[in-house]
């Protein structure tokens, strides 16, 4: 006789059916393309850089329009040795910072005040989108009248380039958060200080560090240009000055730095904002 065996199954179990592993297998597949798109995006840059200096070997691509990878690491390398580029970097890096300072204090200062006040928004935002809409770059000229030709007029472009992003996130953050919410802190005795400390301010800072990312871009963009002005110092005059000598390789690194230092601000503006906006993920 046949031995009979029984499948016991704890009470509430579920027994695994068809769609189980179909699902499974789904979600094995959508894993599998995650990284081979992953692995793709990393290649990307790779080949493009192989492909760059195959051509640069086969006398394909020019390489006094647009040296190989390989002369290019060389002219970094001789820059970061004789220390030109770390006292670039530090004169650079010096004035996106205090820019970047000046336009957070006026342009999160600016958007708090129309945020919060009707009066101060029909005031100050028509002169803000006035001055907005003038091109920065084609202040220079008067910047060098008002200011010279020292460090002022440079940390002044920076600072106006990053300030209308702040503003324009943060009068807009303010403007979004449900008045319920206010209604109720007033209803429950806040301060007008304690509800813009603990509710208005909370509320709009995942949209105000967005403005932060696109003014910290800006930030690095308006410096190029800042640097032009008679820079004695800085990546621009280090550009300058290759530009001078028919170094096109040091260009191009000088371009890459400025770059790689847009990214790492980046990465920790995006870090600072992964930080702060935890609670809303969980």
């Amino acid at each position: 006789m046949a031995d009979q065996t029984l499948s016991i199954s704890a009470p509430g179990a579920r027994v695994p059916d068809e769609s189980d592993s179909a699902n499974s297998a789904s979600a094995q597949t959508k894993t599998k393309n995650r990284r081979l798109h992953t692995v793709i995006r990393a290649l990307s840059p790779i080949a493009v850089l192989v492909l760059w200096q195959l051509g640069s070997a086969l006398g394909v691509i020019p390489q006094d329009r647009l040296p190989a990878p390989s002369l290019i690491a060389e002219a970094g390398w001789e820059v970061l040795s004789n220390g030109h580029l770390l006292d670039a970097v530090a004169a650079s890096a010096q004035r996106v910072a205090i820019g970047l300072a000046i336009g957070v204090l006026v342009g999160v200062g600016l958007g708090l005040l129309v945020g919060l006040s009707r009066y101060a928004d029909s005031i100050v935002d028509p002169n803000m989108q006035a001055i907005r809409a003038l091109p920065l770059f084609g202040l220079i000229p008067l910047f060098i009248l008002w200011f010279g030709i020292g460090e002022m007029p440079k940390v002044l472009l920076v600072a106006l380039g990053a300030l209308f992003p702040l503003y324009l996130n943060t009068s807009a953050a303010i403007r979004q958060i449900d008045p319920r919410l206010v209604e109720t802190a007033r209803v429950l005795g806040f301060s007008r200080i304690t509800t813009i400390r603990d509710l208005i301010i909370p509320g709009a800072m995942p949209q105000i560090l967005v403005g932060l990312r696109q003014a910290l871009a800006i930030a690095w963009l308006s410096l190029i240009v800042a640097e032009q002005i008679a820079a004695t110092s800085g990546l621009g005059y280090l550009i300058n000055n290759a530009r001078d000598f028919l170094r096109t390789d040091i260009i191009f690194f000088g371009l890459i730095v400025y770059a790689a230092l847009g990214l790492i601000t980046d990465a920790i503006v995006r870090a600072l904002e992964r930080y702060t906006t935890r609670y809303q993920n969980r």
